[in-house]
């Protein structure tokens, strides 16, 4: 009996591994599915694009907390935040403004004004304000957050 079992079992073997194959998904012939998309545009950004985000700044490893200084390489004051103004006419928003604290001793004293981006300077590994001092930012508007 033993042996009949045994001999059953082997010859059903084949069969099973024929239903298993038979299961199996066939090859796809079919191409990748395309890049993901967000309304009309494709998600992601393009070579093109990589190639300037390489080179560009980074927030959170380049500008938060940096010193920024001014041409004469005295420090006036630290980089603490960035604000994502709305584009012009609809278009994509850009960091505007930099929040840079000024004055103050142990973050006592402190204020924050506003800087456009687009007067800070990369020169030698260091962000410039050039023509800044430490009095012209003091004098300055203190920024403030609106509240919402």
């Amino acid at each position: 009996m033993k042996r009949f079992i045994a001999v059953l079992t082997m010859s059903a073997l084949p069969l099973w591994g024929g239903l298993a194959s038979a299961q199996a998904p066939a090859q796809s012939t079919a191409q990748a599915p395309a890049a993901p998309v967000a309304g009309r545009a494709p998600l992601g950004v393009t070579v093109v694009e990589m190639e300037a985000i390489v080179v560009g700044w980074s927030a959170k490893h380049d500008l938060f907390g940096k010193t920024v200084v001014n041409d004469k390489n005295d420090k006036i004051g630290k980089i603490d935040d960035l604000i994502i103004s709305p584009g012009k006419a609809g278009n994509t928003p850009a960091a505007t403004f930099a929040i840079i604290g000024v004055g103050g001793f142990l973050g006592i004293g402190k204020r924050d004004v506003a800087i456009p981006t687009e007067q800070l300077k990369l020169q030698n590994k260091q962000l410039t304000l050039p023509g800044a001092t430490k009095d012209a930012l003091k004098a300055m508007p203190p920024f403030e957050y609106q509240k919402r």
